[in-house]
């Protein structure tokens, strides 16, 4: 599809207005001009000069956090935008945000990523700048992060933090976090002993930086570098690098130039459909599909499953990279990363889209190196053939649901099981263990009430293997959630039945014993109950998350499903219709 849209659109002033630089967004004292002579003398109270303060100002998000090692490399990064703004004659200035890290954020990240993209947006808002350096890395914190400046409306261009480094342990080679799940079920199984388990927690992340295999992080960087929101290397390049700092500085350079010039991207359907190939070329995430939904919602896009199933039917899956793969991200960067994969993918990508820079994203497609390398794969002979990703439809899941083909046993792609069914979080973990569970092989574990409504819907979709069965050595079932699963993951594994238990979707009348039925070839997922049967049932009263005050509140009577995006439904653009294929 050609985008014939005009994609890029003055901002409001230019850095020699008085709505620019720091005369922009003064505090309102009913004298505007003593706020700005006031604002001047704080301002100089750090050091700055009066030839520093005309200068056009380039924010910098700055996410760093001791509870968030996906992020202990933003000092440096921070000084290297730095750089890279001054370079070009603007002014750097830094302001913290919110951090949020997968596994320090309880109950979950994605609970706590719409108050990050509102911390966001209200300080771009608030705070005197021409453009702004959104630094992130950690699953949820990049699309806040661009949630919140799509709405604020100010240039913006995206830094990752970058992938971890690899390591060994016992002679293979582990990275975060497919490894992690690897061999916590090779423990829970009794083939490794407390004493390597432990042994193999001090491997598993060798470095600061985000997952190092294609999970939501790495997925989410690649498919903001497909949509020309950051510069040429900034998904992959590891987050130790010095390459990773020389992207920093472009990075700033970047900001510095769109600070003078005030122009916004405007995010169209070209952006998307990019968004969507890449996504399925990397055999990316299951999660990028809620982030992709809820940023491109904000500027009143949504995501069509026909179409996203149509673009997967067409797309192969062409980088060997865990969880679907075999390789690590220091491998995909030193193979070319994203300009080389998507050089490969030129003639299925719309090179029309325009990039922050100002140039159509197919420029950079055209410029990328071409040498011998194996982990990226030409169209012609790729990883899988299709469809590494699929939404599914049926009667469990009426809006919708997720399955990702490429991290799941063929054998299990078509399959009818008698459901065992899980009430939350607590009910499994009290549960699935039990030697006493009647459960086979070949059941369906069903797990319901983690939604986004009743809690936050955590990566909690993975639900463990019963301990009786990996004993016996099941490494796969078929499991099917109205939650999340880690981007590390794999298995067959079906997420985000929409509408969710909690909802009031058809998930909360399963009933232990139920036949289901998952068809991916088909698109479907369905219980095998007579009709008048199923809707005689009453729903599975579930847990929900504490909503009597504050964010809780606001998340419970705001969250949309996963559709949508789970983003909050004041904070979504103006509502546009699904583009069919």
């Amino acid at each position: 599809m050609k985008d014939k849209s005009i994609p890029i659109v003055p901002a409001q002033g230019s850095p020699r207005d008085l709505a620019s630089g720091l005369a922009a967004n003064t505090v309102n004292y009913g004298d505007k001009e003593f706020a700005l002579f006031l604002r001047r003398a704080f301002i100089k109270g750090a050091g700055y000069s009066e030839e520093d303060l005309h200068r056009p100002i380039v924010g910098i998000v700055n996410t760093h956090s001791d509870f968030n090692p996906c992020h202990g490399n933003a000092p440096g990064l921070v000084e290297a935008v730095k750089r890279g703004v001054m370079l070009e004659g603007a002014l750097p200035m830094v302001f913290p945000t919110i951090s949020l890290h997968e596994s320090f954020a309880a109950p979950t990240s994605l609970y706590l990523r719409n108050l990050m993209a509102m911390d966001t947006e209200e300080m771009i808002r608030a705070q005197p700048m021409d453009a702004v350096v959104l630094l992130g890395g950690c699953d949820k914190t990049l699309p806040a992060q661009i949630m919140g400046a799509l709405s604020a409306g100010r240039p913006f261009v995206v830094l990752p933090t970058g992938p971890m480094l690899s390591s060994s342990w016992r002679g293979q080679r582990v990275g975060a976090c497919t490894d992690c799940r690897r061999l916590w079920a090779d423990f829970r199984a009794g083939r490794l002993t407390q004493a390597q388990i432990d042994e193999a927690n001090n491997q598993l992340v060798p470095s600061v930086g985000t997952c190092s295999v294609m999970g939501t992080a790495s997925t989410m960087a690649c498919i903001i570098e497909a949509m020309g929101l950051s510069v040429e290397g900034a998904a992959s390049a590891p987050a130790v690098s010095a390459e990773r700092l020389r992207v920093g500085e472009r990075t700033g350079t970047v900001a510095a130039e769109l600070a003078r010039s005030g122009k916004v991207l405007s995010i169209t359907q070209g952006h998307v459909d990019n968004a969507l190939r890449v996504l399925l070329a990397v055999g990316g995430s299951t999660n990028a599909l809620v982030h992709l939904a809820a940023m491109v919602g904000r500027v009143g896009l949504s995501l069509s499953s026909t179409r996203f199933n149509a673009l997967a039917a067409k797309t192969p899956v062409l980088v060997d990279l865990k969880p679907g793969g075999q390789g690590y991200m220091p491998d995909f960067h030193e193979a070319g990363g994203m300009p080389r994969l998507m050089r490969e993918m030129r003639g299925i990508l719309d090179p029309d889209p325009l990039t922050v820079w100002g140039q159509p994203i197919g420029q950079c497609i055209e410029t990328a190196d071409d040498f011998p390398q194996t982990v990226i794969r030409a169209v012609s002979n790729p990883i899988y053939p299709a469809e590494g990703l699929k939404m599914l439809h049926g009667n469990l899941a009426p809006n919708g649901a997720v399955i990702k083909p490429v991290a799941a046993s063929a054998a299990l792609l078509q399959h009818e099981g008698r459901a065992i069914v899980f009430n939350g979080l607590e009910d499994l973990a009290f549960r699935i263990d039990d030697p006493e569970l009647d459960v086979r092989a070949d059941d369906v574990l069903v797990l319901r009430g983690i939604g986004p409504i009743a809690a936050g819907m955590p990566e909690a979709g993975l639900i463990p293997i019963p301990k009786k069965l990996a004993a016996q050595g099941v490494k796969d079932m078929v499991r099917i959630s109205d939650g999340r699963m880690s981007g590390t993951a794999f298995g067959t594994i079906v997420l985000h039945i929409s509408p969710e238990a909690a909802a009031g979707g058809p998930l909360a009348r399963v009933r232990d014993g139920d036949r289901i039925r998952l068809d991916v070839k088909a698109g479907t997922i369905d219980v095998l109950v007579e009709p008048s049967q199923w809707s005689a049932r009453e729903p599975a009263s579930l847990p929900t998350l504490p909503a009597e005050r504050g964010f809780g509140w606001l998340h419970s009577s705001q969250v949309t499903q996963a559709e949508s995006g789970c983003d909050f439904r004041f904070l979504q653009g103006p509502s546009a219709s699904p583009v069919s294929p």
